[in-house]
């Protein structure tokens, strides 16, 4: 086991502040100016807002040279990024400027590993935050440069070929609406001037889900909730609650393939989240969905992609309506929904290659999953001195 070092006997650690809001004179100038928002990976690069040097001047914050590594202290506690030019940061980061002594890429990699840690000891009411003194009590390995350097070679490979999985699967998202464009049109002119009905056109049935209250662990049949559909229009069944079902009501509160479900109820942003069930398991579906079969004019996977489009969650948002703070789409609502109609065949050609595209899909996100734990392995070993 490698000896260890305090981590704030290392680094050189520097915190930031917010110009003021009124005084125009400290915004929109040549000094870039992170906040936790501007964590899109591992490289920070590019910020949503600058300030000028009366900024930096009136204020707490301080300039930050490139090569520093900065780390939320607050809200995203656990990421951690290398800037790669000199930049401000706000009250809600530390920049820990390393010495001669620590290559940057292995401080980035040790700050990553320690991020679940992080994350687990904040503290506060609303917002929770890491303490300085944690931070500097980080146990930090006490290795030669040239090994910090050969292990963090190492992990920046494992770490791509993460990120190229995650790239790949972005790509097949991108596809699939590009397909969508190219056979349907622009939904939101119609631009291929199909006819337009509505939902209720298209589908046999529209129903509620049960209303029985699901347990964690207990019940024959494992449930769909809001929360199983995804933003993208997935069904994500990784967090699962069960229960029992009469038998006169299984055909009633149960999904099969090529069912569609929809959200009727959650944040403005979230309802209307639609999938088509792809799965031949049997699951049962709470209340808050609302589950339709398509008759012999659609195909599931159009009217999901339709609902899933641009134009689709904005139609969506515009209908909805506030109960007891939750926004809400009925089953008539949902039903009337004014939806183009092209050609069946069309429809079961797009189903055919989303499905296709499904099928590589799942091949690429286990893909990603080996990726994650081999990175996560090493991650781990290499900070316990055994890589």
């Amino acid at each position: 086991m490698t000896s260890t070092i305090p981590l704030g006997e290392l680094v050189t650690i520097r915190g930031g502040g917010t110009p003021s809001r009124t005084v125009p004179e400290y915004w929109n100038g040549n000094i870039r100016w992170a906040t936790v928002k501007d964590f899109k990976s591992t490289e920070l690069a590019e910020t949503q807002e600058s300030i000028t040097p009366a900024g930096i001047r009136d204020s707490a914050t301080n300039i930050i040279p490139a090569g520093s590594v900065i780390i939320p202290t607050r809200m995203a506690v656990g990421k951690a990024a290398i800037s790669t030019i000199d930049m401000a940061i706000n009250q809600d980061m530390k920049a820990l400027l390393p010495t001669g002594e620590i290559d940057t890429r292995f401080l980035l990699h040790f700050m990553l590993s320690h991020g679940d840690y992080l994350e687990s000891q904040a503290q506060g009411a609303t917002v929770k935050g890491i303490k300085l003194d944690l931070l500097r009590s980080l146990p930090f390995p006490r290795l030669a440069r040239a090994e910090q350097r050969r292990i963090a070679a190492i992990l920046d490979k494992a770490d791509a070929i993460r990120r190229k999985r995650e790239q790949s699967l972005s790509l097949a998202d991108d596809f699939l609406r590009s397909v969508f464009l190219e056979m349907f049109g622009d939904p939101s002119t119609n631009s291929k001037g199909w006819p337009v009905g509505s939902i209720r056109d298209l589908i046999v049935d529209a129903k509620y889900g049960t209303s029985q209250k699901a347990d964690v662990e207990v019940g024959s049949y494992p449930v769909l909730r809001m929360g199983n559909l995804t933003y993208l229009g997935r069904v994500d069944t990784t967090d699962l609650k069960y229960l029992d079902l009469k038998d006169n009501e299984i055909e009633k509160y149960t999904v099969r393939r090529g069912d569609i479900l929809f959200n009727r109820t959650n944040s403005r942003e979230l309802v209307g989240k639609t999938a088509v069930v792809m799965a031949d398991e049997v699951y049962a579906y709470a209340g808050y969905l609302v589950r339709s079969r398509t008759n012999s004019r659609a195909n599931p996977h159009y009217i999901s992609a339709f609902l899933n489009s641009t134009f689709g969650k904005a139609t969506l948002q515009g209908m909805c309506k506030s109960i007891i703070g939750l926004a809400n789409i009925n089953a008539q609502e949902f039903q009337n929904i004014r939806i183009p109609v092209p050609p069946f065949c069309l429809q079961n050609r797009f189903g055919a290659v989303l499905e296709r595209t499904e099928a590589t899909r799942q091949l690429l996100q286990a893909d990603l999953r080996n990726a994650a734990d081999l990175f996560a392995a090493l991650s781990q070993r290499a900070f316990r001195g055994e890589l």
